[in-house]
């Protein structure tokens, strides 16, 4: 079954310019039997598919639940979740990427970086985190080891350290536009119908296989130095809203329940801790 692993859309993600209907459409076309919703920190875009879609038409494409999470030391990571289950605190940028992983973990769930040696503040090769410690790369389930919109050094260099660390290797167009849907591909020689089924085989270490080709529409191509102005921005505004975000739950103080293996557990975004 062929996948394309990073889709964004325009009910999910601000810089998404095509419907989630529209983008099925596109894969079709393109003999694809599936997508990973990957919206930045919101599961809009799915919810939009689920209350309007599912089980009226393209019944015969698989649509999985993930989120492109922006962490607040580590850039961005692919979070996939089993059915059903969509904490909202997933939806609140700005945890450290050592929290991300043991609450995606406490839920059942796989995560790994997106673009992973790709532009600064947004990539996880680019972080303090990994220059000073690689190893840390060894917690994750999988990465990206094709984008679309990355040149072709930097897919080679994420492919790299998924063979050295033995994660699954994730291929996926990171589109935002219709002349992006699906220049990249996953493709999975067992059957994926639900989260449960790939987080199954990630975990298993069943075969996958990326890759596809280079996009050349890209904002960074377009804008050219302008685009460090840009990423520097966009770090700014990250900081800044991940702050926020924090102050919010910790005014808030709710406590979100956690499936833990052996019992239930609480996790408190106040404290930021998560129980063994």
């Amino acid at each position: 079954m062929k996948f394309d692993m990073h889709c964004h859309t325009k009910e999910g993600s601000l810089d998404g310019k095509v419907g989630i209907e529209e983008y099925i459409r596109i894969l079709k076309e393109k003999g694809y039997q599936g997508m990973l919703v990957s919206d930045h920190n919101s599961y809009n875009g799915y919810r939009y598919w689920r209350d309007h879609i599912k089980g009226k038409k393209y019944t015969d494409f698989v649509v999985l639940k993930g989120i492109e999470y922006d962490t607040n030391n580590a850039g961005h990571f692919l979070v996939i979740l089993p059915e059903g289950v969509k904490p909202r605190i997933l939806e609140m940028r700005g945890m450290p990427v050592e929290l991300l992983t043991r609450v995606v973990h406490a839920y059942g769930g796989i995560l790994g970086p997106a673009h992973p040696f790709g532009e600064k503040y947004l990539s996880f090769g680019s972080s303090k985190k990994y220059q000073r410690n690689p190893k840390i790369m060894q917690e994750f389930d999988f990465l990206e080891a094709y984008n679309s919109c990355e040149v072709e050094e930097r897919n080679q260099e994420a492919k790299k350290a998924a063979r050295k660390y033995f994660l699954a290797e994730f291929g996926g167009s990171d589109s935002h536009k219709a002349d992006c849907i699906g220049t990249a591909y996953t493709e999975f020689r067992e059957p994926i119908h639900t989260e449960s089924d790939l987080i199954e085989q990630v975990k298993r270490r069943a075969p996958i296989k990326a890759g596809g080709t280079y996009y050349h529409g890209t904002t960074k191509e377009k804008i050219g130095k302008a685009n460090d102005l840009l990423l520097y921005s966009f770090w700014v505004y990250n900081k800044v809203a991940g702050f926020a975000k924090y102050n919010k739950r910790r005014k808030q103080r709710k406590y979100l329940p956690l499936s833990i293996s052996g019992g239930q557990g609480l996790y408190d975004p106040a404290s930021q801790k998560v129980p063994h």
